[in-house]
């Protein structure tokens, strides 16, 4: 079962529709095991720095944005293989 990982949908509140967050860097490495909660990334957001976190317990099976790339609300930014 694979588990997708979005930044969460409180971190969107009071931001404008058709606003992207860009994903600033990586913390983990596909293939690396993770721990439900564990910071993954950081994603910027209107000027606020914000962990991206698995949602699941797994194995970082794929990173869908790269780093210096944007993102929209909801968009999956990973994968996890849990």
């Amino acid at each position: 079962m694979n588990a997708d990982v979005v930044l969460p949908e409180p971190a969107w509140e009071g931001i404008d529709a058709g606003v992207h967050a860009l994903l600033d860097s990586w913390l983990v490495q596909p293939g690396a095991q993770v721990q439900e909660g564990d910071a993954l990334a950081h994603a910027v957001l209107v000027k606020s720095t914000l962990d991206v976190v698995a949602p699941v317990s797994g194995r970082l099976a794929e990173q869908l944005v790269g780093a210096g790339e944007t993102f929209a609300r909801g968009q999956p930014v990973a994968r996890i293989a849990a």
